[in-house]
């Protein structure tokens, strides 16, 4: 096994190939997984919660960091994706794939880390805020880089990403994943 290998864990795989078995294409990249491993691993007896689980690469990644003491709790909407991630989780006690609205979180918040990807993150990011504990952390993914401040995106004002960056409950960031992508990081205030 090389460094390349080691370095993806290894439900990671076992999610990357669910994952193209139904081809779906939206599966988070090594650079925002790395992120999510290391969040996770920041709050070693935390709950973790992700929205938008797909086919569970992510979920992995978020596991891959899991401390002894963690819960790790993901939703999907889609049953096929759902079906499929919990198949990569069914020897796992501390992970819980659930199928549908991503409100099914809110009965398992507050959360030490949130990674939102789907539901919430742009219909009710209000609410998305409210899930997190104090001192716990958001992370939020796909998003365009802006050198701007305001951020733009497509020549206009990203009030999207804006709410996170100056949300009066968070001390946020943007981060650059890639040289085209970048992720909102942000701690809810205590």
């Amino acid at each position: 096994m090389d460094i390349a290998e080691r370095a993806v864990p290894p439900r990671v795989v076992v999610a990357e190939r669910a994952a193209a078995e139904a081809a779906f294409k939206k599966s988070c990249i090594p650079q925002v997984g790395r992120l999510l491993s290391l969040a996770a691993a920041a709050k070693p007896g935390g709950i973790i919660a992700e929205s938008g689980t797909g086919a569970g690469v992510g979920t992995a990644w978020l596991h891959s960091g899991l401390g002894a003491d963690a819960r790790l709790v993901t939703v999907e909407r889609d049953e096929d994706p759902a079906r499929r991630a919990a198949g990569v989780f069914v020897d796992d006690m501390p992970v819980s794939v659930l199928t549908g609205d991503w409100r099914l979180l809110e009965q398992h918040a507050p959360f030490d880390v949130f990674f939102c990807d789907g539901g919430g993150k742009r219909d009710d990011p209000q609410r998305a805020v409210e899930l997190i504990a104090p001192g716990g952390l958001l992370i939020l993914d796909d998003f365009t880089p802006s050198p701007d401040w305001p951020p733009r995106f497509v020549g206009e004002v990203d009030e999207l990403r804006l709410f996170y960056l100056t949300h009066p409950a968070l001390r946020a960031t943007g981060i650059l994943t890639t040289p085209s992508s970048s992720a909102v990081i942000a701690a809810r205030c205590p």
